[in-house]
């Protein structure tokens, strides 16, 4: 809830009201109190507070900065302000400013479960999870009622690899808002459902209400495809995943030209020189396609005394961007990349590393294992040239599989191709072109690939190869990477956490009748041939 009773007494009662209007997304109204507090007095800073959060409701992030700046120029010691401020330099990616704002908020030691909840998410999303978790608290803690305080709070438990407690936040949102369907998917996510004790007949439910609503109707029926999964229901699994993908594949208008686009594009990046950059940076960019086995690696590495990770990061493409000067709308485009030739590669590399060491305090030997990184993998290593690429690699049957079953954040674009499942072999085909190209093309001693099945079948012998690789010494507390403490912002939060198992692989085998459409692709494109689809 808005911090009440700030404001100057005449304006007081009035922008309580508008704070109300806010809360119920009643935004003329909102608008309307707070321009009438400014015609009182112009130097009202929770008019432009309040301005502030309308506008960022609406996605104009750049100018609610702009009316929070205002509100601070008038009161500078407002967390409140800060704190939103900073959420908002968190979505426009500006991810150093939005934790200087935040640790500013964060001094001034702020008390309002709004504010608390706020901070949370802003470290949350830059990465700084061990630090997001006492905000999420505090804020619960102060206002227990607030059903997306105690989602938010789950969410960060289970990145902790808390998950008994992640349940009891979950189920706790779902007391308080019935119709949050990010709770209930989640719980299902993380729980094994059992013949015995399964939520089919609760999503089977939910479903009908939601069906008109595509994020809803993605979640629950998402859902219901994962219990089907653990009763080992695969041509139910498949059928759900169908239902829940389709209003959101209608709505995104994805163009499958875009990724083949973007591939050529990062293919003839090659061509940049290996040589030079910046030196003396030494980080690992652990990269491929979604559910290949990166967060694996990325636990086993980051288990070792010298190497931290550092999460998925965009700085590597931000800083790409940024310097390319390009005015198209994506961070990561074709555009971009055929700009990357004028690009200064060594301000290129030093910008990135300023950005990892400004906001996570990061300098030595890190992981960054953002799986789109490995589009830019040619121009890593010419900005970069002392680090070392792990480009994981995986059956392509059941890369695919593995992609379509995945729910993805439904605000990020690039992955949009898994609502459908063609286009998911379609990129597939795409992805294996450009990282085929790479491995023929960049040094072996800097590039290289690693199969999920290999590091399965010999973990030991995979991860001598890769610390070798990476110019480290043999540790065998990287065997046990499952008691690494760390938190996982990833979508196997759950499952690295366990020991290493063989159960993921293959699974495309007990799917094959209804992947027989992607399938077709993937054999048409050679990356499978007819033997393996006639096997047993």
């Amino acid at each position: 809830m808005l911090t009440k009773n700030w404001a100057s007494s005449p304006n007081r009662a009035l922008l309580d009201r508008a704070a109300e209007f806010l809360s119920r997304k009643e935004y003329q109204k909102a608008h309307a109190a707070c321009m009438e507090a400014l015609q009182h007095d112009p130097a009202e800073a929770r008019a432009f507070y309040l301005l502030g959060i309308l506008t960022a409701d609406h996605a104009n992030h750049a100018k609610a900065i702009d009316l929070f700046d205002r509100a601070l120029t008038v009161s500078p010691h407002r967390p409140d302000v800060l704190a939103q401020k900073a959420r908002n330099e968190m979505a426009l990616l500006r991810r150093d400013a939005a934790v200087r704002s935040a640790d500013a908020a964060t001094a001034l030691a702020p008390e309002d479960a709004f504010t608390l909840d706020t901070l949370g998410v802003v470290y949350s999303r830059a990465g700084l999870h061990d630090r997001s978790l006492d905000f999420y608290r505090r804020a619960t803690a102060t206002a227990p009622d607030i059903a997306a305080y105690q989602y938010n709070f789950g969410a960060a438990l289970q990145f902790a690899g808390q998950m008994d407690e992640a349940r009891t936040a979950y189920r706790r949102c779902l007391e308080l808002d019935p119709s949050d369907t990010r709770a209930l998917a989640a719980i299902v996510q993380i729980t094994k459902q059992t013949e015995t004790d399964n939520q089919i007949v609760e999503l089977e439910t939910v479903f009908p209400s939601v069906a008109d609503n595509a994020d809803d109707a993605l979640r629950i029926g998402h859902a219901l495809a994962k219990a089907h999964e653990d009763l080992n229901h695969p041509a139910e699994a498949m059928a759900w995943l169908a239902k829940a993908k389709a209003a959101k594949w209608t709505d995104v208008k994805h163009d499958a030209a875009f990724d083949d686009a973007i591939f050529a594009a990062a293919e003839k990046t090659t061509a940049l020189p290996t040589a030079g950059g910046h030196a003396g940076a030494r980080p690992i960019f652990i990269v491929g396609m979604p559910r290949t086995g990166t967060t694996l690696v990325d636990r086993i590495l980051s288990s070792h005394s010298e190497v931290t990770s550092a999460g998925e990061l965009a700085d590597f493409g931000i800083s790409l961007k940024q310097l390319a000067g390009t005015r198209s709308n994506y961070v990561l485009d074709v555009e971009t990349l055929q700009s990357a030739a004028q690009v200064d590669m060594p301000e290129l590399g030093r910008m990135y590393m300023q950005r990892v060491e400004a906001t996570l305090g990061l300098s030595g030997r890190f992981i960054d294992k953002l799986p789109l990184n490995a589009i830019y993998a040619p121009i890593i290593l010419a900005a970069l040239p002392e680090a070392r690429i792990i480009c994981l690699r995986r059956h392509p049957a059941d890369t695919v599989l593995s992609n379509y079953r995945q729910l993805f954040a439904t605000r990020f674009p690039y992955y949009d191709y898994a609502l459908n499942l063609e286009t998911t072999a379609h990129y597939y085909v795409g992805f294996d072109r450009m990282v085929r190209h790479f491995s023929a093309s960049l040094p072996a001693d800097r590039f290289t690939q690693v199969h999920y099945e290999d590091v399965v079948g010999d973990i030991e012998g995979q991860t001598r190869r890769l610390l070798d690789f990476c110019g480290l010494p043999f540790e065998v507390q990287c065997l046990d990477f499952h008691q690494n403490a760390a938190p996982v912002a990833t979508a196997s939060s759950a499952q690295v956490r366990e020991p290493l198992y063989t159960r993921a692989l293959a699974r495309w085998k007990r799917y094959e009748a209804d992947l027989a459409p992607a399938l077709d692709i993937l054999e048409a494109n050679g990356c499978i041939n007819s033997v393996e689809r006639s096997g047993p």
